[in-house]
């Protein structure tokens, strides 16, 4: 459920110094907005860390996100925060289930600004089934950030069924991409060039890890890893793996699914969307034995509708990415080089 509450009246209409004292207007902005917005058992003790109860292996991941803008078609900067920072404790094979939050606010940043950014973290901490224990508030001069930075970091149980590691790879695994590539990047950038489309193009900021405890559930070592292609884009990840595990990955370019607006708006941009930021998509790389069920039960996930299998781990090239097309054409697909987006996540 949407949280949707009024914003409280704050003394003053931007964030200035004074929120970053540490004295008086930090807790009132900290009652007001933070404490009262993210509300729970553990936050509420207001100690400078949490006490945190977790049974057996735990995973543990932390992020910064300083995109740009801060908000945009599918979501804002808080979203983004809490998807991202879950979506890679879901990759570990793990349940989450506490974040930490720390915000860097830019002094001169509109309190209807941040209040939409706790709003926003709050109903991304409540679709995903985290909370926030944990935090800090810093403001910086004008002039010396860009209106708000977040750091997280998330932590979860391990589920009981996974056993994600990369030397679980072999030949002949299979690999699926989860849903349609290179949305969130182009959301991003079509907001930076004013780029208008016959439909607007949204970030796919969303928790993974619902979708990724259902899979353990059922296929259990049969997923031999989890990944989410985000800065750098589904091959930079992939080339990751080829070159950790020094096999080779072959990919079928006609499966790769990708949205016609998407991809019209690369062509118009010049980019690639195979090096395209995704934010709401994710890489399994499972046993072949297993690899058709895996890829139907991923379909009736919201979140991976458009799951398909687009490659297998071989022995060829290793260490190497390459991908075929429809003529039977093949040309290496290499780590992408620099920025290709910058401030995307």
């Amino acid at each position: 459920m949407t949280l949707s509450c009024p914003m409280p009246k704050f003394d003053f209409e931007f964030i200035t110094m004074g929120h970053g004292s540490g004295g008086l207007l930090t807790n009132k902005l900290l009652d007001s907005g933070v404490f009262d917005v993210l509300k729970n058992e553990k936050l509420d003790k207001r100690h400078d860390g949490a006490y945190l109860k977790i049974d057996g292996e735990i995973a543990f991941s932390t992020d910064s996100f300083v995109i740009s803008p801060i908000f945009f078609p599918g979501g804002n900067i808080g979203e983004l925060a809490v998807n991202g920072t879950v979506n890679d404790v879901a990759m570990c094979g793990a349940v989450p289930k506490y974040i930490s939050l720390s915000f860097i606010l830019e002094e001169g940043l509109p309190m209807t600004e941040f209040w939409d950014i706790l709003v926003g973290i709050k109903n991304a901490c409540d679709k995903a089934g985290v909370i926030v224990v944990t935090g800090d508030t810093k403001v910086v001069d004008k002039g010396k950030g860009d209106k708000i930075f977040i750091n997280t970091t998330g932590l979860g149980e391990v589920h009981p069924k996974a056993n994600i590691d990369i030397s679980n790879i072999k030949v002949g695994d299979k690999v699926i991409v989860s849903n349609q590539i290179a949305t969130h990047g182009i959301a991003i950038m079509s907001v930076r060039q004013g780029l208008e489309f016959e439909t607007t193009i949204e970030s796919d900021t969303t928790c993974l890890n619902h979708s990724i405890i259902s899979l353990l559930d059922e296929f259990g070592e049969d997923i031999h890893l989890f990944r989410d292609p985000t800065r750098g884009g589904l091959s930079s990840t992939l080339n990751e793996i080829a070159r950790d595990t020094n096999t080779g990955i072959l990919l079928n370019d006609s499966k790769i699914p990708v949205n016609t607006q998407v991809k019209s708006a690369c062509e118009i941009l010049g980019l690639d969307p195979l090096y395209t930021a995704n934010e709401g998509v994710y890489i399994a790389i499972v046993s072949a034995e297993k690899a058709n069920e895996i890829e139907s039960k991923m379909r009736t996930f919201e979140n991976s509708k458009h799951a398909t299998i687009i490659g297998e781990i071989t022995n060829q090239h290793p260490s190497k990415v390459v991908i075929t097309n429809t003529m039977g054409g093949r040309r290496v697909v290499s780590m992408q080089v620099g920025e290709q987006l910058p401030r995307i996540c």
